[in-house]
Protein backbone atom coordinates (compact mmCIF):
# COMPACT_ATOMS: atom_id res chain seq x y z
CA UNK A 1 0.00 0.00 0.00
CA UNK A 2 2.54 2.49 0.58
CA UNK A 3 4.25 1.75 -2.73
CA UNK A 4 1.19 2.15 -3.95
CA UNK A 5 0.78 5.99 -2.13
CA UNK A 6 4.54 6.43 -3.94
CA UNK A 7 3.61 5.45 -7.39
CA UNK A 8 0.15 7.52 -7.01
CA UNK A 9 2.40 10.86 -5.91
CA UNK A 10 4.77 9.83 -8.89
CA UNK A 11 1.95 10.28 -11.74
CA UNK A 12 0.54 13.41 -10.11
CA UNK A 13 4.29 14.88 -10.56
CA UNK A 14 3.97 13.40 -14.15
CA UNK A 15 3.83 16.99 -15.36
CA UNK A 16 6.22 18.96 -13.41
CA UNK A 17 8.63 16.23 -14.03
CA UNK A 18 8.65 17.59 -17.74
CA UNK A 19 8.22 21.41 -17.23
CA UNK A 20 11.47 20.44 -14.62
CA UNK A 21 13.63 19.44 -17.42
CA UNK A 22 12.74 22.18 -19.37
CA UNK A 23 13.71 24.82 -16.79
CA UNK A 24 16.97 23.38 -16.22
CA UNK A 25 17.43 23.14 -20.08
CA UNK A 26 17.26 26.95 -20.28
CA UNK A 27 20.67 27.42 -18.01
CA UNK A 28 21.96 23.74 -19.24
CA UNK A 29 20.59 22.71 -22.66
CA UNK A 30 22.45 19.61 -21.97
CA UNK A 31 19.12 18.42 -19.78
CA UNK A 32 16.89 18.43 -23.17
CA UNK A 33 19.33 15.87 -24.79
CA UNK A 34 18.54 12.04 -24.25
CA UNK A 35 15.49 13.03 -22.57
CA UNK A 36 13.52 9.58 -24.01
CA UNK A 37 16.27 7.75 -21.87
CA UNK A 38 14.67 8.99 -18.35
CA UNK A 39 11.38 7.32 -18.96
CA UNK A 40 13.61 4.18 -20.22
CA UNK A 41 13.42 4.71 -24.18
CA UNK A 42 17.05 3.95 -25.19
CA UNK A 43 18.39 3.89 -29.21
CA UNK A 44 18.01 0.47 -30.69
CA UNK A 45 21.53 0.27 -31.65
CA UNK A 46 22.52 0.55 -27.69
CA UNK A 47 20.46 -2.59 -27.17
CA UNK A 48 23.30 -5.40 -26.37
CA UNK A 49 22.57 -8.77 -27.58
CA UNK A 50 24.35 -10.85 -25.02
CA UNK A 51 23.60 -11.70 -21.91
CA UNK A 52 24.87 -12.00 -17.70
CA UNK A 53 27.77 -10.12 -18.65
CA UNK A 54 27.28 -6.38 -18.07
CA UNK A 55 27.76 -5.14 -14.95
CA UNK A 56 26.18 -1.36 -14.51
CA UNK A 57 27.09 1.34 -11.90
CA UNK A 58 24.93 4.17 -11.15
CA UNK A 59 26.90 7.53 -10.39
CA UNK A 60 24.75 10.39 -9.85
CA UNK A 61 26.58 12.91 -10.96
CA UNK A 62 30.47 14.38 -10.90
CA UNK A 63 31.06 13.01 -7.42
CA UNK A 64 29.53 9.60 -7.53
CA UNK A 65 30.85 9.06 -11.20
CA UNK A 66 34.75 9.96 -10.15
CA UNK A 67 34.60 7.63 -7.03
CA UNK A 68 33.60 4.62 -9.49
CA UNK A 69 36.88 5.37 -11.12
CA UNK A 70 38.87 2.88 -9.26
CA UNK A 71 36.09 0.23 -8.99
CA UNK A 72 35.57 0.12 -13.15
CA UNK A 73 39.09 -0.11 -13.17
CA UNK A 74 39.34 -3.20 -10.85
CA UNK A 75 36.35 -4.58 -12.75
CA UNK A 76 37.59 -4.38 -16.13
CA UNK A 77 41.20 -5.71 -15.01
CA UNK A 78 39.82 -8.76 -13.06
CA UNK A 79 36.87 -9.07 -15.74
CA UNK A 80 38.45 -7.93 -18.92
CA UNK A 81 35.32 -10.06 -20.73
CA UNK A 82 32.02 -7.58 -18.86
CA UNK A 83 31.15 -4.52 -20.23
CA UNK A 84 30.97 -1.64 -18.37
CA UNK A 85 27.57 0.29 -17.90
CA UNK A 86 27.76 3.94 -16.13
CA UNK A 87 24.62 6.07 -15.42
CA UNK A 88 23.34 8.88 -13.94
CA UNK A 89 21.15 11.98 -13.20
CA UNK A 90 23.04 14.91 -14.74
CA UNK A 91 24.56 16.15 -17.59
CA UNK A 92 27.96 16.54 -16.00
CA UNK A 93 28.07 13.57 -14.62
CA UNK A 94 27.39 12.17 -17.70
CA UNK A 95 30.10 14.20 -19.04
CA UNK A 96 32.66 13.54 -16.87
CA UNK A 97 32.21 9.32 -17.35
CA UNK A 98 33.05 10.43 -21.31
CA UNK A 99 36.10 12.09 -19.91
CA UNK A 100 36.98 9.45 -17.54
CA UNK A 101 35.96 6.36 -19.59
CA UNK A 102 36.07 6.93 -23.34
CA UNK A 103 35.12 3.95 -24.92
CA UNK A 104 35.55 1.62 -22.62
CA UNK A 105 31.90 2.10 -20.78
CA UNK A 106 28.62 2.55 -21.75
CA UNK A 107 27.11 5.86 -21.14
CA UNK A 108 23.01 6.20 -20.34
CA UNK A 109 20.72 8.46 -17.79
CA UNK A 110 19.37 6.19 -15.49
CA UNK A 111 15.24 6.57 -15.54
CA UNK A 112 13.17 8.37 -13.24
CA UNK A 113 11.44 5.84 -10.45
CA UNK A 114 8.65 4.94 -12.54
CA UNK A 115 8.00 1.29 -12.67
CA UNK A 116 7.51 0.86 -16.81
CA UNK A 117 10.57 2.98 -17.23
CA UNK A 118 12.35 0.78 -14.76
CA UNK A 119 11.11 -2.19 -16.32
CA UNK A 120 12.06 -0.93 -19.96
CA UNK A 121 15.86 0.12 -18.53
CA UNK A 122 16.26 -3.75 -17.01
CA UNK A 123 14.96 -5.08 -20.16
CA UNK A 124 16.67 -3.33 -22.76
CA UNK A 125 20.31 -3.91 -20.85
CA UNK A 126 19.85 -6.96 -18.98
CA UNK A 127 22.74 -6.44 -16.49
CA UNK A 128 24.25 -9.23 -14.31
CA UNK A 129 24.80 -7.03 -11.35
CA UNK A 130 23.90 -3.28 -10.53
CA UNK A 131 25.64 -1.09 -7.75
CA UNK A 132 24.24 2.02 -6.71
CA UNK A 133 26.79 4.04 -5.82
CA UNK A 134 26.42 6.92 -2.45
CA UNK A 135 23.33 6.67 -1.37
CA UNK A 136 20.31 6.45 -3.95
CA UNK A 137 17.19 4.56 -2.59
CA UNK A 138 14.81 3.93 -5.69
CA UNK A 139 11.99 1.81 -4.02
CA UNK A 140 10.26 0.81 -7.64
CA UNK A 141 14.01 0.26 -9.24
CA UNK A 142 14.83 -2.10 -6.51
CA UNK A 143 11.65 -3.80 -6.54
CA UNK A 144 11.97 -4.61 -10.33
CA UNK A 145 15.62 -5.43 -9.26
CA UNK A 146 14.14 -8.00 -7.66
CA UNK A 147 11.80 -9.36 -9.45
CA UNK A 148 14.18 -9.74 -12.65
CA UNK A 149 16.19 -11.79 -9.82
CA UNK A 150 18.93 -8.90 -10.59
CA UNK A 151 21.23 -8.67 -6.99
CA UNK A 152 21.27 -4.81 -6.90
CA UNK A 153 24.13 -3.16 -4.11
CA UNK A 154 24.59 -0.20 -2.49
CA UNK A 155 28.31 0.84 -2.21
CA UNK A 156 30.45 3.71 -1.16
CA UNK A 157 27.30 4.25 0.98
CA UNK A 158 27.05 7.16 3.50
CA UNK A 159 24.29 8.38 5.12
CA UNK A 160 24.28 11.76 7.31
CA UNK A 161 22.29 12.66 10.03
CA UNK A 162 20.36 14.91 7.68
CA UNK A 163 19.28 12.59 5.15
CA UNK A 164 18.79 9.95 7.67
CA UNK A 165 16.02 12.30 9.06
CA UNK A 166 14.72 12.72 5.54
CA UNK A 167 14.46 9.07 4.65
CA UNK A 168 12.67 8.39 8.62
CA UNK A 169 10.24 10.17 7.34
CA UNK A 170 8.43 7.48 5.41
CA UNK A 171 9.72 4.33 7.46
CA UNK A 172 7.59 1.35 5.89
CA UNK A 173 9.13 2.86 1.91
CA UNK A 174 12.59 3.29 3.34
CA UNK A 175 12.82 -0.25 5.24
CA UNK A 176 11.66 -2.23 2.39
CA UNK A 177 13.84 -0.55 -0.26
CA UNK A 178 16.84 -1.45 2.09
CA UNK A 179 15.62 -4.81 2.77
CA UNK A 180 15.58 -5.46 -0.84
CA UNK A 181 19.17 -4.50 -1.65
CA UNK A 182 21.21 -7.71 -1.74
CA UNK A 183 24.58 -5.75 0.16
CA UNK A 184 24.81 -2.44 1.54
CA UNK A 185 28.54 -1.71 1.75
CA UNK A 186 28.70 1.80 3.58
CA UNK A 187 32.05 4.24 4.48
CA UNK A 188 31.96 4.41 8.01
CA UNK A 189 30.61 2.78 11.18
CA UNK A 190 28.57 5.82 11.50
CA UNK A 191 26.98 5.27 8.30
CA UNK A 192 26.74 1.64 8.82
CA UNK A 193 24.39 2.19 11.71
CA UNK A 194 21.93 5.12 10.42
CA UNK A 195 21.29 2.56 7.73
CA UNK A 196 20.48 -0.10 10.12
CA UNK A 197 18.18 2.17 11.95
CA UNK A 198 16.20 2.83 9.01
CA UNK A 199 15.76 -1.06 8.70
CA UNK A 200 18.70 -2.27 6.34
CA UNK A 201 19.39 -6.19 7.39
CA UNK A 202 22.76 -6.12 5.98
CA UNK A 203 25.45 -3.55 6.25
CA UNK A 204 29.48 -3.99 6.14
CA UNK A 205 31.94 -0.94 6.98
CA UNK A 206 34.51 -0.93 4.06
CA UNK A 207 35.60 2.22 3.80
CA UNK A 208 35.63 5.38 1.46
CA UNK A 209 36.76 3.94 -2.41
CA UNK A 210 37.56 7.81 -2.81
CA UNK A 211 40.52 7.25 -0.82
CA UNK A 212 41.32 4.79 -4.08
CA UNK A 213 41.22 7.53 -6.27
CA UNK A 214 45.33 8.15 -7.04
CA UNK A 215 46.42 11.36 -8.67
CA UNK A 216 47.00 10.52 -12.63
CA UNK A 217 50.80 11.40 -13.88
CA UNK A 218 49.22 13.38 -16.59
CA UNK A 219 46.95 15.57 -14.15
CA UNK A 220 50.12 16.55 -11.99
CA UNK A 221 51.84 17.42 -15.29
CA UNK A 222 49.53 19.12 -16.27
CA UNK A 223 48.98 21.17 -12.77
CA UNK A 224 53.37 21.65 -13.21
CA UNK A 225 52.48 23.25 -16.75
CA UNK A 226 49.84 25.31 -15.55
CA UNK A 227 51.93 26.65 -12.75
CA UNK A 228 54.58 27.85 -14.75
CA UNK A 229 51.64 29.66 -16.69
CA UNK A 230 50.54 31.36 -13.28
CA UNK A 231 53.80 32.62 -12.81
CA UNK A 232 56.06 32.77 -9.11
CA UNK A 233 53.69 34.28 -7.18
CA UNK A 234 51.35 32.08 -4.61
CA UNK A 235 48.52 30.70 -5.52
CA UNK A 236 44.70 29.64 -3.17
CA UNK A 237 42.75 27.56 -4.79
CA UNK A 238 39.04 27.95 -4.34
CA UNK A 239 38.15 24.37 -5.95
CA UNK A 240 34.33 22.85 -6.52
CA UNK A 241 32.89 26.27 -5.18
CA UNK A 242 29.23 26.52 -5.30
CA UNK A 243 26.29 28.97 -5.38
CA UNK A 244 26.82 31.71 -3.10
CA UNK A 245 31.00 30.99 -2.19
CA UNK A 246 32.26 33.16 -4.76
CA UNK A 247 30.54 35.77 -4.15
CA UNK A 248 31.69 36.11 -0.35
CA UNK A 249 34.98 35.57 -0.94
CA UNK A 250 35.09 38.05 -3.77
CA UNK A 251 33.33 40.25 -1.40
CA UNK A 252 35.44 39.29 1.47
CA UNK A 253 38.65 40.22 -1.04
CA UNK A 254 36.89 43.66 -2.22
CA UNK A 255 37.03 44.80 1.45
CA UNK A 256 40.86 43.77 2.39
CA UNK A 257 42.73 43.53 -0.69
CA UNK A 258 45.51 43.85 1.09
CA UNK A 259 45.24 40.32 2.61
CA UNK A 260 46.11 38.28 -0.03
CA UNK A 261 48.59 40.98 -1.02
CA UNK A 262 50.18 39.66 -5.19
CA UNK A 263 48.62 36.14 -4.56
CA UNK A 264 46.33 34.55 -7.26
CA UNK A 265 43.07 33.35 -6.34
CA UNK A 266 41.88 30.28 -8.69
CA UNK A 267 38.46 29.37 -8.66
CA UNK A 268 36.73 26.47 -9.91
CA UNK A 269 32.98 26.68 -9.64
CA UNK A 270 31.59 22.85 -9.24
CA UNK A 271 29.16 23.11 -11.94
CA UNK A 272 29.92 24.06 -15.48
CA UNK A 273 27.15 25.92 -16.57
CA UNK A 274 28.49 28.60 -13.91
CA UNK A 275 31.91 29.21 -15.73
CA UNK A 276 30.37 32.14 -17.05
CA UNK A 277 28.25 33.54 -14.51
CA UNK A 278 31.41 33.70 -11.87
CA UNK A 279 33.53 35.03 -14.52
CA UNK A 280 30.78 37.78 -15.04
CA UNK A 281 30.69 38.53 -11.32
CA UNK A 282 34.61 38.83 -10.51
CA UNK A 283 34.83 40.91 -13.37
CA UNK A 284 31.85 43.51 -12.20
CA UNK A 285 32.83 44.01 -8.96
CA UNK A 286 36.36 45.05 -10.73
CA UNK A 287 39.04 42.27 -10.51
CA UNK A 288 41.36 41.64 -13.61
CA UNK A 289 39.99 38.53 -14.51
CA UNK A 290 41.05 35.15 -17.12
CA UNK A 291 39.83 32.31 -17.83
CA UNK A 292 41.68 28.62 -18.21
CA UNK A 293 39.83 27.65 -21.55
CA UNK A 294 41.87 31.03 -22.97
CA UNK A 295 44.82 28.93 -22.31
CA UNK A 296 47.37 31.49 -22.35
CA UNK A 297 50.03 32.40 -19.58
CA UNK A 298 48.56 34.44 -17.17
CA UNK A 299 49.46 38.66 -17.45
CA UNK A 300 51.43 39.92 -14.07
CA UNK A 301 47.99 42.05 -13.08
CA UNK A 302 45.95 39.01 -14.02
CA UNK A 303 43.91 38.76 -9.96
CA UNK A 304 41.31 36.05 -10.37
CA UNK A 305 41.85 33.20 -12.45
CA UNK A 306 38.29 31.10 -13.80
CA UNK A 307 39.28 27.49 -13.78
CA UNK A 308 36.49 26.69 -16.16
CA UNK A 309 37.58 23.31 -17.32
CA UNK A 310 36.11 20.22 -17.07
CA UNK A 311 38.35 17.04 -15.60
CA UNK A 312 41.34 19.06 -14.10
CA UNK A 313 40.77 19.24 -10.66
CA UNK A 314 43.89 16.83 -10.10
CA UNK A 315 45.83 19.64 -12.16
CA UNK A 316 44.50 22.70 -10.09
CA UNK A 317 45.55 21.07 -6.97
CA UNK A 318 48.72 20.16 -8.07
CA UNK A 319 49.07 24.13 -9.51
CA UNK A 320 47.98 25.46 -6.16
CA UNK A 321 49.96 26.28 -2.69
CA UNK A 322 46.47 25.87 -0.43
CA UNK A 323 43.37 24.93 -1.55
CA UNK A 324 40.16 25.70 0.04
CA UNK A 325 36.98 22.86 -0.55
CA UNK A 326 33.99 24.14 -1.79
CA UNK A 327 30.40 23.28 -0.61
CA UNK A 328 31.59 23.94 2.91
CA UNK A 329 31.49 27.88 3.22
CA UNK A 330 27.53 27.43 2.93
CA UNK A 331 25.49 24.37 3.84
CA UNK A 332 25.92 22.30 0.92
CA UNK A 333 28.18 19.62 3.34
CA UNK A 334 31.54 19.94 1.41
CA UNK A 335 32.76 18.39 -1.58
CA UNK A 336 35.69 16.03 -1.78
CA UNK A 337 38.75 17.07 0.30
CA UNK A 338 40.29 13.70 -0.34
CA UNK A 339 41.85 14.59 -3.41
CA UNK A 340 43.34 17.85 -2.32
CA UNK A 341 45.15 15.58 0.66
CA UNK A 342 46.35 13.08 -1.91
CA UNK A 343 48.50 15.69 -3.97
CA UNK A 344 49.67 16.72 -0.46
CA UNK A 345 47.81 20.62 -0.50
CA UNK A 346 47.48 22.07 2.95
CA UNK A 347 43.19 22.18 3.22
CA UNK A 348 40.77 24.66 4.39
CA UNK A 349 37.11 24.04 4.92
CA UNK A 350 34.49 25.58 6.01
CA UNK A 351 31.81 24.90 8.69
CA UNK A 352 29.73 22.13 6.28
CA UNK A 353 30.97 19.42 6.45
CA UNK A 354 28.09 16.79 6.72
CA UNK A 355 29.09 15.16 3.73
CA UNK A 356 32.48 14.42 4.36
CA UNK A 357 32.00 14.47 8.44
CA UNK A 358 34.52 11.46 8.63
CA UNK A 359 37.33 12.51 6.57
CA UNK A 360 37.15 15.98 7.33
CA UNK A 361 36.92 15.45 10.81
CA UNK A 362 40.20 12.73 10.48
CA UNK A 363 41.88 15.06 8.44
CA UNK A 364 41.38 18.20 10.82
CA UNK A 365 42.88 15.57 13.55
CA UNK A 366 46.09 14.93 11.62
CA UNK A 367 46.86 18.28 10.70
CA UNK A 368 46.37 17.80 7.24
CA UNK A 369 43.59 20.46 7.22
CA UNK A 370 42.08 23.66 9.17
CA UNK A 371 38.59 24.69 9.35
CA UNK A 372 37.59 28.56 8.97
CA UNK A 373 34.02 30.15 9.79
CA UNK A 374 33.35 32.67 7.33
CA UNK A 375 35.21 34.02 3.44
CA UNK A 376 37.19 36.77 5.82
CA UNK A 377 39.05 34.19 8.31
CA UNK A 378 39.33 32.04 4.82
CA UNK A 379 41.38 35.40 3.29
CA UNK A 380 43.05 35.32 7.12
CA UNK A 381 43.98 31.79 7.62
CA UNK A 382 45.15 31.23 3.99
CA UNK A 383 47.41 34.59 4.12
CA UNK A 384 49.22 33.32 7.42
CA UNK A 385 49.90 30.00 5.30
CA UNK A 386 51.12 31.31 2.45
CA UNK A 387 53.69 33.30 4.88
CA UNK A 388 54.62 30.12 6.35
CA UNK A 389 55.90 27.46 4.19
CA UNK A 390 57.03 24.94 6.63
CA UNK A 391 53.43 24.85 8.34
CA UNK A 392 52.20 24.10 4.99
CA UNK A 393 54.83 21.29 4.39
CA UNK A 394 53.73 19.69 6.88
CA UNK A 395 50.22 19.79 6.24
CA UNK A 396 50.77 18.45 2.75
CA UNK A 397 53.01 15.92 4.32
CA UNK A 398 49.77 14.91 6.58
CA UNK A 399 47.60 15.10 4.19
CA UNK A 400 49.09 12.56 1.99
CA UNK A 401 49.83 10.46 4.88
CA UNK A 402 46.13 10.85 5.67
CA UNK A 403 44.85 9.74 2.11
CA UNK A 404 47.10 6.77 2.41
CA UNK A 405 46.25 5.00 5.34
CA UNK A 406 41.78 4.80 3.99
CA UNK A 407 43.44 3.49 0.97
CA UNK A 408 41.67 0.02 0.42
CA UNK A 409 37.97 0.38 0.02
CA UNK A 410 37.88 -0.79 -3.75
CA UNK A 411 39.37 -4.07 -3.20
CA UNK A 412 36.81 -5.13 -0.55
CA UNK A 413 33.65 -3.56 -2.81
CA UNK A 414 35.41 -5.91 -5.89
CA UNK A 415 35.20 -8.72 -4.02
CA UNK A 416 31.89 -7.99 -3.04
CA UNK A 417 30.66 -7.42 -6.36
CA UNK A 418 32.02 -10.61 -7.57
CA UNK A 419 30.41 -12.50 -4.76
CA UNK A 420 26.98 -11.25 -6.49
CA UNK A 421 28.82 -11.92 -10.29
CA UNK A 422 29.59 -15.38 -9.17
CA UNK A 423 25.79 -16.10 -7.68
CA UNK A 424 24.37 -14.72 -10.94
CA UNK A 425 26.81 -17.48 -13.06
CA UNK A 426 28.48 -14.51 -15.13
CA UNK A 427 31.75 -16.03 -16.57
CA UNK A 428 34.73 -15.31 -14.81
Amino acid sequence: MTRFLYNLALLALLPWVWLRLRLRGRKQPEYLQHTGERFGFYPSAQKEKETGDLIWLHAVSVGETRAAAPIVAALKARHPGCRILLTHMTPTGRQTAEALFGDGAQRAYLPYDYPFAVRRFLRHFRPAVGVLLETELWPNLIAQCQKHGMPLLLANARLSEKSARRYARFPRLTRAALQGLAAIAAQTEADAARLRALGAPRVDALGNVKFDLLPPPEQLALGETLRQRMGPRPVLLAASTREGEEALLFAALTQRPERLGDALLVVVPRHPQRFDEVAALAGKLGFIVQRRSENTPLAAATQVLIGDSMGELFAYYAACDIAFIGGSLLDHGSQNLIEACAVGRPVLIGPSTYNFSHAAEQALACGAAKQIGSAQELLETASALLADEPTRQRMGAAGKAFAAAHRGATAKTIALIESRLAAAHVPQ
